[in-house]
């Protein structure tokens, strides 16, 4: 019976993994390949001449800009060849289909084919994209998109270092304007420490499950690990609002909007993982099961999946990237560590079971020979 349920709830698992992998294609289609986390720091220092009501900011780890125009006039963002490639207004955001910029800028990596009509001496034409006054897009001026870092990085990568100032032009009717920004290269945290760290920590929650279930220790570590199922699913729900909120979602509507959307497992992840704290604290039946499966949910797409973020300087979160590891260190450990105690109590108590028929055998033999 165990087994079968072991087995069962792996079946779960990996179903939910080939959905997420295949489910992932079409955010990133649209622009949305936000890296898990990256060593380049980019940073706007704003817009020269200054135009009030028009701001501009970086999001997803550096991935994007986003500019917001509340000037009550057309702005226009100039592509690579010195072509229009946005307009943004009050009419909305359109982008010009003969831009190259406008292919380019599809993906971070800059690989979209351009098609035959992509010519920036054509005559704009004005495609709209977007209602509102905002547009986010990524841009190949503000991004390193080379594989390996720069020399001076390579020659000393256990300093930042400053790889470019970067500048997008603008057009405000017929005054230039000018986006600036610098990318820096930030040195990557010790992953081994850690990695270690998270280790020891579910080792440490994992050994919980050693204790006999019918004991009131083993009563005790039940409710522990319902407590820390509680903790990491509300960690596990926050996180991807923040990377929502980093993306640039405006209210609560454009944050579920994302989360439905873009990151649907990983907030189902941390509402199962409450559900199955609660359930755990109650002590019913099946509770070893439930906390086994959920630990296994909570480190595979709240943990695993965001790991990058021990490896990686930024972190694609509005808070600071130690604090992203953190968390991503306590799915883990929640994560994992409940699910080794919910499995070394599902064997245990199989264990038990198996072992009853030969005791009453035992005891009834003994009774017949008296």
């Amino acid at each position: 019976m165990i087994r079968t349920l072991l087995g069962r709830a792996g079946l779960v698992v990996a179903a939910a993994g080939l959905v997420t992998v295949t489910s992932a294609a079409p955010a990133a289609a649209h622009g949305a390949d936000a890296p898990d986390g990256t060593d380049y720091r980019t940073r706007t220092t704003g817009v020269a001449p200054a135009r009030p009501g028009l701001e501009v900011r970086v999001i997803e780890a550096g991935a994007r800009l986003e500019l917001t125009n509340r000037t009550g006039r057309a702005i226009e963002v100039i592509g690579y060849s010195g072509e229009p490639y946005l307009r943004v207004g009050p009419d909305g955001v359109f982008e010009n289909s003969h831009s190259p910029a406008t292919y380019l800028n599809r993906t971070i990596a800059g690989d979209t084919a351009l098609p035959a009509d992509a010519d920036p001496a054509a005559a704009p034409s004005w495609r709209r994209i977007a209602d509102g006054t905002t547009a986010r897009w990524h841009d190949q001026r503000a991004l390193w998109q080379e594989a390996a870092p720069p020399a001076a990085v390579r020659a000393a990568p256990d300093r930042e270092h400053r790889v470019r100032d970067w500048t997008i032009p603008l057009r405000d009717g017929t005054d230039p304007v000018v986006i600036g920004g610098t990318l820096d290269w930030v040195p990557p945290p010790d992953a081994y420490t850690w990695w270690a760290v998270t280790i020891v920590g579910l080792l440490a929650v994992g050994a919980l499950g050693l204790l006999a279930a019918t004991a009131p220790a083993g009563a005790r570590a039940l409710s522990a690990l319902g407590v820390s199922l509680i903790v990491g699913g509300a960690l596990a729900v926050a996180y991807p609002v923040g990377r929502e909120l980093d993306a640039g979602a405006q209210g609560v509507g454009g944050v579920l909007v994302g989360l439905l959307s873009g990151q649907i497992w990983s907030l189902l992840t941390g509402v199962g993982a409450i559900a199955a704290g609660w359930y755990a604290l109650s002590r019913r039946p099946g509770a070893d099961f439930v906390v086994a499966l959920a630990g296994a949910c909570l480190a595979l797409f709240a943990g695993a999946a965001n790991a990058a973020v021990f490896a990686n300087a930024i972190a694609p979160v509005p808070w600071s990237p130690a604090a992203a590891r953190v968390m991503v260190a306590l799915f883990l450990i929640t994560g994992a560590g409940t699910t080794a105690a919910g499995i070394l109590r599902l064997h245990a108590a199989s264990r038990a079971t198996a072992a009853a028929p030969r005791v009453e055998a035992a005891e009834s033999g003994s009774t017949a020979a008296g």
